[in-house]
């Protein structure tokens, strides 16, 4: 099965995890830190989640599951150890039009968790189809150790410079051309010695 690549923007919408327990707490950072309103639901929840409640960082509903909680949501992700609940989280999200991931549970996924890495906006996304999450782990290590943190510099350059060009009026192609010399892996070397930023690992582009 082919899928379609995208990266999502969650501010302000409101995810919604099924689950509190240890499963769920692995994918709750992300959530946050794309800034997602996140609702859990779950009868109880780990020492983790209770203290996000405490901090107001996420909702929390204390009940099992039932059909009618997705109202609102923008994905749901079930992340329960009870494959019958998270069978029918995921019946209820197509029901709702929702798209839902169940961990650890192929056949009851919408979309799927790519492994990332991320140099602030930069960002390179690993995905396996949901069939080894641990190489696309074993590969993310591998893509951290040649994009280091002076990528994220660099791409801030780059998007300055696109938006500099963009208010020059100048020729569209010429400018397209620019970009793309400005994006090479020559220029990246000339600007870490510029820059005097140290490369991760030399010859890196």
């Amino acid at each position: 099965m082919s899928l379609f690549p995208i990266f999502v923007k969650l501010q302000g919408h409101l995810v919604i995890m099924v689950g509190g327990g240890s499963v769920a707490e692995g994918k709750i950072a992300g959530l946050l830190a794309a800034g997602a309103r996140v609702r859990v639901i779950s009868p109880a929840v780990t020492p983790a989640f209770a203290e996000l409640v405490r901090d107001r960082k996420i909702d929390w509903l204390p009940k099992v599951f039932e059909p009618g909680d997705l109202r609102g949501a923008f994905l749901v992700i079930a992340a329960t150890s009870a494959p019958d609940v998270n069978a029918a989280v995921f019946r209820e999200a197509e029901a709702c039009g929702i798209l839902c991931n169940a961990v650890d549970d192929i056949e009851h996924c919408h979309f799927y968790y790519g492994s990332v890495v991320q140099r602030g906006d930069l960002q390179i996304a690993v995905s396996t189809n949901g069939k080894s999450p641990a190489l696309a782990q074993r590969l993310r290590r591998q893509l951290e150790a040649q994009f280091g943190p002076e990528y994220e510099v660099w791409l801030e350059w780059l998007g300055a410079a696109r938006e500099l060009l963009r208010a020059s009026n100048s020729d569209s192609e010429t400018n397209k051309k620019l970009l793309h010399r400005l994006a090479s892996e020559p220029a990246f070397e000339q600007f870490l010695r510029e820059t005097r930023l140290p490369a991760q690992r030399k010859g890196a582009a």
